[in-house]
């Protein structure tokens, strides 16, 4: 299980998707379906998303290129 870093803030899921430069609704589907796993944290009612977990993301995805 990845640990959280508590200094870094946790972006919503717009931020997230701006990060990722693609659609709010995009990543909302990816979410649900599990098509990547972007490690989402629910607090509450909502989702969050660390930052160094979409930067992995990033970067696997660059490595499959």
């Amino acid at each position: 299980m990845d640990t959280l870093n508590f200094n870094e803030p946790l972006l919503d899921r717009k931020s997230a998707a701006h990060f990722l430069n693609i659609k709010p609704s995009t990543l909302a589907v990816w979410d649900c379906t599990k098509r990547y796993d972007l490690k989402p944290i629910r607090v509450g009612g909502r989702v969050r998303y660390s930052k160094a977990n979409l930067i992995r993301f990033l970067n696997e995805q660059q490595r499959e290129q």
